[in-house]
This record gives C-alpha cells, structure tokens and sequence, in this order.
C-alpha cells in the first residue's frame, strides 16, 4: 500500500542549499562558500542599517542620556517624543513636507512621460545622427551637477522663476540617465512586434500604448521611485533657488535645527529622521509592484 493509498502526502525530500562533497552541480555554492556569503551580507547589512538605527535612537533620547556610549546603546533607557515636538515647534514642517511632495510629484510625472517618450525613440526608432543623441546623453552624466549649477540659476532667474517651486522643480523635469534607462528598456522589445503593429495600422501612440508600455512598467517604477526619491532628497539646488523661508522644501527647512539647535543633536536627530521616514514607507508600500515590475520582461500581446 503506498502513501497515496492511505491518504497521506509524501513531501520530496528537502534540497540542499549548498553542495555536498563529491557533487557535480556546480551552480551551488560549497558549505564554507554559502557561511562566508551570508557573513558578508549580514556585515554589509550592520553596516547599511546601523547608521539608521542610531539615528533614530538618538532622536527619542532624553537630555539625560549620554547618546556617545561605547559600544552605543540603540535602546533608550526612558524613550520620548520631545525632541520630535521641537521640530515642529522650531519650523513649520507640514507646510515644507507638502512643497517637497508637490516637487517630487512633478517630477516623477514628468520624468515618466519625457523618460519613455525619449526612450521609445531612442530605443526602437531610426533617425539620421541619433548615436550624436545618445552621445550627448551619455556626456551629461559625467558633468558633476555643481559644474551647471550657476548657468541652471541663471535660466531660471531669466524665466522668473527663482524662489519659486516651478524653479526648484523645473532643472529635474527630465534626466538624462532615466532616458537612458528607458531607451535600454525600450530595446528589448523585439522589432518584429512593433513592425507587426505598424503594418496592422497602429500608430504611434497606439504603439506606445499597447505594446511599449506593458513591458516598460518594471523600469517606468525604478524611474518613478527614484525620481520621487531625488526630488524629495535635493537640498543643494533648492537651497540655491529659494530665498523666501516660506517657499522652502522640507530638506532646506530642516538647516534651521542645525543653527538653532547645533548643541543639541538629539532634535537635529529627530528632523532626520522626520525627512526620511515618508521614503522608507514608500518603498515599504511599493516594493512588491517595484521588484515585481522589474522583473516584466516579456513581451505581452
């Protein structure tokens, strides 16, 4: 009588992680191989994730706990949320948050539709000079952002446009590495298809609709997020841009605990930490469509 007979379920046997003496799969790692590899990833994770964790220990610390230990101690004996309440006693976040999500909005709209449009071109269309296009996205990428800071500001005071948002949000409107990103993404979908669409009748846009755009959303979200992320991060050009307290994003409204608080870096801790905590829970809310988005790479018909 076999198992299946009696009712019951024979689970195969487990395979092992690693390979075993004599094996010949050689596409496993060895037992030592597999304990050094997650020893290396775990070192690089203390190394990512302390620097947080401190942080934020340090930001619900009280006065009377001393925050230079050695070894540092990431519990606070008596937690509090005062050097929190300071912050927003000292500036006026809610109002910097919301002028930082309307830039990082902006600019993720616009990255996406710029990125793909110029993507879709450069990725599967045929034009005279177009290696003298991509040659010129690509140099971009190796000027520093500092070079361009002075001619950025003098356009946008040309335009009006200083100490304004459209000003802070204007020079991140498109980037020339997330069009590249899109042009590779762009690429891998296979001419055939898109011929079979032209000679089918469909036009640009319907291209762009039906068949570029279903195996671009797994980059469109990387371009997306990191986008948002930089927006939302920059504090060197809006520092440039704006001269009006009241028009700061959060990233600039946050150098005032600096100067009034420069004694104090429990509340400087604590504004850090109120800046960064909206991306970490957008990528905690987005990361399954972004990793699974990423992982789109057949063409849907």
């Amino acid at each position: 009588m076999t198992a299946t007979q009696t009712g019951r379920t024979v689970k195969p046997p487990r395979e092992n992680p690693y390979r075993t003496r004599g094996s010949a799969d050689i596409m496993k790692p060895s037992l030592g191989g597999l304990i050094g590899k997650y020893a290396l990833l775990l070192g690089v994770l203390a190394l990512m994730v302390f620097p947080f964790l401190w942080q934020m220990s340090t930001s619900l610390k009280g006065a009377s706990e001393n925050i230079y230990d050695f070894p540092p101690s990431l519990i606070p004996a008596a937690p509090t949320l005062d050097n929190y309440a300071e912050v927003f006693r000292t500036i006026p976040v809610v109002d910097y948050a919301w002028h930082s999500l309307l830039v990082g909005i902006g600019t993720v709209i616009t990255n996406v539709v710029f990125a793909t449009l110029g993507g879709y071109a450069l990725g599967t269309m045929k034009f005279r000079f177009k290696w003298v296009v991509l040659a010129i996205f690509f140099s971009t990428l190796l000027v520093p952002g500092e070079v361009t800071l002075t001619s950025q500001y003098l356009t946008v005071k040309s335009l009006g446009l200083a100490n304004t948002l459209w000003g802070v949000f204007l020079p991140g409107a498109v980037a020339a590495i997330n069009v590249l990103l899109m042009t590779a993404a762009c690429r891998m979908i296979p001419s055939d298809t898109l011929d079979a669409a032209t000679i089918d009748g469909a036009n640009t846009m319907q291209r762009l609709r039906h068949i570029v755009w279903p195996n671009v959303r797994g980059m469109v979200s990387v371009v997306a997020l990191f986008a948002f992320i930089g927006a939302w991060d920059d504090f060197l050009w809006p520092l440039v841009v704006l001269s009006d307290p009241a028009n700061y994003t959060l990233t600039v409204g946050m150098q005032y605990l600096s100067s009034n608080f420069a004694a104090n870096p429990r509340v400087i801790a604590a504004g850090t930490m109120i800046a960064l905590v909206p991306i970490i829970l957008l990528f905690a809310v987005l990361q399954k469509w972004f990793f699974k988005g990423v992982e789109e790479g057949s063409v849907k018909g």
